[in-house]
């Protein structure tokens, strides 16, 4: 039986799936009794790899169900698909175009396996996309206050921000109450926390945003995190390198640790202070500091040790 490569697109409702490469089409609905129906059709065939394209809260659903039912699957950036359709010169874009799409790019470039979440990493995922929503809302409100003249939206305004900064605690609690119900998870954080830097926030982001940490090379691990330096150089002619891609709530939530560990952690300081005497914008600099915090990360994960000072 001929080992096949499956590509899934997803819609709120929907999901649109081909095989590669045999070319054919299904459809499921997009909920706990289409993914079983879904289930029940690829334990029929040889499946070598499903890829999907992250969606929002759309794919969720559909990566929960088959990390435990231990499917072999790939999620992939939305860019990643929307660049090689375009190198294949697949301008069209329907769910049964991007979904052959997907087990064409599956088939070819072959990405690696993406890791199944945890019930408790799934609901800590929630969390902190909340809590994110939450903190642009203040910001949205505080940023109103300055310039609101009329006294009842002033009051209503403060209001609001009082209930803002009171969810936003009650979301760290929770947060911080399911990673002590797991023992994986608060070994992970303390770990974490060792970090010169890395604050209680800052940790929970991490476990939520990229729980691949502690398996991959340092290269893996600045490319994931969109803080690996893209060079552009051709002939004679070097351009400027810059970052791009990645997960970039993850990279947002390092900047101020990353302003901080250049204040408390020795090594860091000398770092950043060697890139600014060299000339280094200070937006080079930092990002410089980011990526070494996210080594550092995977690094202690992999050996599972906490941070400790090197001395003399």
């Amino acid at each position: 039986m001929t080992h096949i490569t499956i590509g899934i697109d997803i819609s709120k409702a929907l999901l649109d799936v081909a095989t590669y490469p045999e070319d054919e089409f299904k459809q499921f609905s997009n909920d706990p009794k289409g993914h079983k129906a879904l289930a029940k059709w690829l334990d029929t065939r040889e499946v070598k790899l499903i890829i999907f394209e992250a969606t929002g809260v759309y794919h969720r659903g559909l990566e929960r169900f088959l990390g435990q039912g231990g499917f072999p699957f790939a999620k992939i950036n939305p860019y990643q698909a929307r660049c090689f359709a375009e190198a294949t010169g697949k301008l069209a874009k329907t769910d049964k175009v991007d979904s052959l799409m997907l087990a064409r790019f599956g088939e070819l470039l072959e990405p690696p396996l993406s890791a199944g979440k945890s019930q408790t990493l799934e609901e800590l995922g929630e969390l902190v996309c909340a809590r994110r929503t939450l903190v642009k809302d203040r910001t949205a409100a505080r940023n109103r206050q300055h310039n609101l003249k009329t006294g009842l939206l002033k009051r209503q305004t403060t209001r609001r921000l009082r209930q803002i900064e009171a969810d936003i605690a009650a979301i760290d609690t929770e947060c911080l109450v399911l990673i002590k119900g797991d023992e994986t998870l608060v070994h992970r954080y303390d770990i974490l926390i060792s970090i010169p830097g890395i604050g209680q926030t800052t940790a929970i982001i991490m476990l939520a945003e990229m729980p691949e940490l502690g398996t991959m090379d340092k290269r893996q691990t600045a490319a994931l995190a969109g803080l690996a330096p893209i060079s552009r150089q051709s002939g004679t002619w070097k351009g400027k390198s810059f970052i791009r891609g990645g997960r970039a709530n993850l990279r947002q939530a390092l900047y101020m640790p990353a302003m901080v560990a250049i204040r408390c952690n020795d090594e860091l300081k000398a770092r950043h202070n060697k890139f600014i005497v060299s000339g280094k914008p200070f937006k080079v600099a930092i990002t410089a500091i980011m990526r070494k915090l996210i080594i550092t990360a995977n690094a202690l994960l992999r050996d599972n040790r906490k941070w400790a000072k090197i001395t003399a």
